[in-house]
């Protein structure tokens, strides 16, 4: 049965009820279920722009259009479930599998969830960016697999851009699956009430990315003093050591803006407060840093176990993440360790007023969310429960609510410029002031390659404030020459990132002295800027003063980001849609409008090739001109970085 009704197409038959209706200008919305109706559940969506749509139908077909966008929907009999053609002006852009029986599209798993199947036929030539960030070399999704969840180094984004010219988001916080291979495109819930997924189209990636922000939300203003470099390191044991290093910073006249004070600084996991015994005085060592000009930001992390003087309260309260079957414990880290459950809007409120005690109130406004997936073992998601329901069906919201909880507290506080860094990310994170970074991933150049390639995804996928550790997360050899050139290249990376942050857990150096035998997770090996060696000194330190330089041109290009869903770090294809070849490339990007830059990732390399789009481009490095419209070989020794300008561009003498 096909029928209309006001603004929607409604097919019903024995084996599913399918909605099709606009959201919002240029976008359509299919909800489809194996149960008697629509849920009008829309998880993280914002409610849709007014639009003006049309529908005609005939009993066996039916038309919506909704701006450039139109779908037909035809019902294929009892056995098989409607198919539904996407069009983009006319042009076919999606097409369910017709062949699909609906009895597998549907698979029962409990109550009135079941695994949920959708398919698509596969467009021959498409390319395919987004689904968020994880260690993997593929900007071009075309071709590939991915499980649809969050892990360390990974963050699932269930959002693609094709281009062919349109965007679909997944709208479902379930794990799940997402194939976009030569054959088909598929996307599969384990377990959920229905399926739903908005599909939306524009003239350039750039209308797209808009209409994806209405949906989802714009990054806020960015904080002024976030856009300078961030010192941090695995970690810094103790209050003394934490001001030594920043004063040396500032005895060397290297501009800083903050640092970090990362995890167990405390009395217990789920207690977010100083250990006295290493921190006795926070609020003279807050003072202290905001008078040099240097934010303190201090690692939160959700785990919590027994001997947390909170979990007995939180327990009975329903604040935790509860386990289906068995005991609490989720994780084990020096001890079994469960999660706080910010789904629950009371844990948002308990949690505040302990880190407004002992953070806040002491100086301390910005923070570190850690652990946002969360890191469970094993990942079992249908193991676990929280307040919006059982994990199998709602996990992936956890980054999403864990990030708002804090950004609301700190609102509420009258805070206005809130950025939170966080290790995951879900649709609508951005709103809440999200600068999501790619966890801990290695210290060698196929990494530094890859975190190219997830930078580039996530902002396809509308999360504009990104980073990664410069160097790498894990075991870097702060001797090694090898290292030293590494990290070089990473902080040239860095330097045209949202955000600047060196971090990562450093080899400990040979016969170094322990600063405090016994302690829990002591520091690895030093990770401030002048133990890489005098070369390496010289070359980072410029490279953090030219960031210096660039900081008005990154707000002035953040105020773009906020108002039209653009990002910062923008792929070529986004800047020059009408060239064909800006879509095939994963290892330059467009920094803002003006800035195109192309990192070296190889070692020993001191050249590389550039694609230049049409039109003539200054080398940074010289001021030289080149034609573009192609291919150019450019040298760059470690000291050096290739940047291009448009011919004429005011921000060349910041270069000089």
């Amino acid at each position: 049965m096909l029928k209309t009704y006001d603004n929607q197409i409604v097919l019903k038959t024995n084996k599913e009820l399918t909605v099709i209706e606009p959201y919002g200008p240029n976008c359509l919305r299919v909800r489809s279920t194996r149960n008697s109706r629509i849920s009008d559940e829309n998880w993280t969506l914002l409610p849709p722009k007014a639009a003006e749509s049309t529908i005609a139908c005939d009993g066996a077909v039916c038309t919506i259009q909704n701006g450039d966008i139109s779908a037909v929907v035809e019902n294929c009999g009892p056995w098989f479930p409607g198919r539904i053609t996407f069009l983009r002006k006319g042009k076919q852009i999606l097409r369910t599998v017709h062949e699909n029986d609906a009895d597998n599209a549907f698979i029962h798993t409990e109550g009135d969830h079941y695994k949920t199947t959708v398919t698509f036929e596969s467009n021959k030539g498409e390319r395919l960016y987004g689904l968020g960030q994880e260690q993997q070399d593929y900007f071009d999704r075309k071709g590939c697999t991915s499980e649809l969840l969050h892990r360390n180094t990974k963050s699932t984004i269930p959002y693609l851009y094709s281009s062919l010219g349109y965007g679909f988001l997944w709208n479902n916080p379930a794990p799940g699956r997402c194939e976009t291979t030569l054959n088909h495109t598929l996307w599969s819930c384990d377990s959920t009430y229905q399926a739903d997924y908005l599909v939306m189209v524009g003239d350039t990636p750039a209308d797209v990315a808009k209409i994806y922000a209405d949906l989802t939300g714009y990054a806020p203003v960015f904080p002024k003093w976030a856009s300078g470099f961030w010192q941090c390191k695995l970690r810094y044991e103790d209050q003394d050591e934490l001001l030594e290093v920043a004063r040396e910073y500032k005895r060397r006249g290297i501009p800083i803006s903050a640092i970090v004070i990362d995890y167990f600084h405390w009395t217990e996991q789920g207690e977010w407060k100083f250990d006295p015994t290493y921190w006795p005085d926070p609020e003279a060592m807050c003072r202290e840093l905001r008078e040099m000009g240097i934010q303190p930001i201090v690692s939160i992390w959700p785990t919590i176990n027994p001997n947390s003087e909170n979990f007995a309260h939180m327990d009975e309260n329903g604040m935790l993440i509860r386990t289906e079957s068995g005991q609490f414990g989720t994780f084990n880290f020096y001890g079994q360790q469960t999660f706080i459950d910010p789904t629950n809007p009371e844990t948002g409120d308990y949690v505040w007023s302990r880190v407004k005690e002992n953070y806040y109130d002491k100086g301390i406004h910005n923070y570190w969310l850690d652990e946002a997936e969360p890191e469970v073992h094993p990942q079992q998601f249908w193991h676990l429960h929280f307040h919006a329901g059982n994990g199998a069906q709602t996990a992936m919201l956890y980054p999403y609510y864990y990030v708002k909880m804090f950004h609301d507290s700190l609102k509420a506080e009258g805070d206005r410029e809130i950025i939170l860094l966080t290790r995951a990310a879900w649709p609508g994170s951005q709103k809440f002031g999200a600068a999501v970074w790619n966890g801990d991933i290695p210290s060698n150049w196929k990494a530094l390659k890859q975190s190219i390639v997830s930078g580039l995804s996530m902002a396809v996928c509308g999360i504009p404030w990104w980073n990664s550790d410069i160097g790498g997360f894990h075991q870097g050899d702060t001797q090694s020459e090898e290292f030293r050139e590494l990290l070089v290249r990473w902080f040239q990376f860095g330097l045209f990132s949202p955000v600047m942050r060196l971090h990562g857990a450093r080899k400990k150096i040979a016969d170094a002295p322990l600063r405090h035998p016994g302690i829990i997770e002591p520091s690895g090996g030093p990770n401030e800027i002048w133990r890489f060696g005098d070369r390496a000194y010289k070359i980072i330190a410029e490279l953090i003063t030219l960031r210096e330089r660039l900081r008005p041109y990154i707000h002035e290009q953040m105020e773009i980001v906020s108002k039209t869903g653009l990002p910062l770090m923008r792929p070529m294809f986004y800047a020059f849609p009408e060239d064909e070849v800006c879509y095939t490339i994963d290892d330059a990007y467009m920094f803002g409008s003006e800035i195109l830059f192309a990192p070296i990732t190889e070692p020993g390399a001191t050249a590389r090739q550039v694609y230049l789009p049409a039109g003539r481009w200054q080398l940074t490095q010289n001021g030289d001109l080149y034609e573009g419209g192609k291919w150019v070989t450019v040298h760059a020794e470690l000291s050096e970085f290739i940047a291009f300008l448009p011919e004429g561009s005011k921000l060349l003498p910041l270069f000089q």
